[in-house]
């Protein structure tokens, strides 16, 4: 007797490619998510202020910025919708 195979379950995510904020980061900003995501942080949305680009990134511990120039801080003063 054969065992019912079960179908395999993809759980992996969308790799951070192919968000449609990727492309809105600068390379700084870029190396900086990749560095994050390695501890659980997702891109979320991409601001643009004054002309400026910072991304924002969540996780279940919190949320983390990174400016144009790819520093990147885990506490910002910043206010999230849901």
């Amino acid at each position: 007797m054969h065992a019912q195979e079960k179908p395999m379950v993809e759980r992996r995510q969308r790799a951070p490619e192919q968000s449609i904020w990727w492309n809105k980061l600068s390379l700084a900003q870029k190396f900086s998510a990749s560095s994050l995501g390695k501890f659980g942080y997702e891109l979320s949305f991409v601001r643009n202020d004054n002309g400026h680009s910072l991304a924002v990134l969540t996780c279940s511990s919190g949320v983390a910025v990174i400016t144009e120039d790819g520093d990147i801080n885990t506490s910002p003063d910043i206010n999230i919708r849901d």
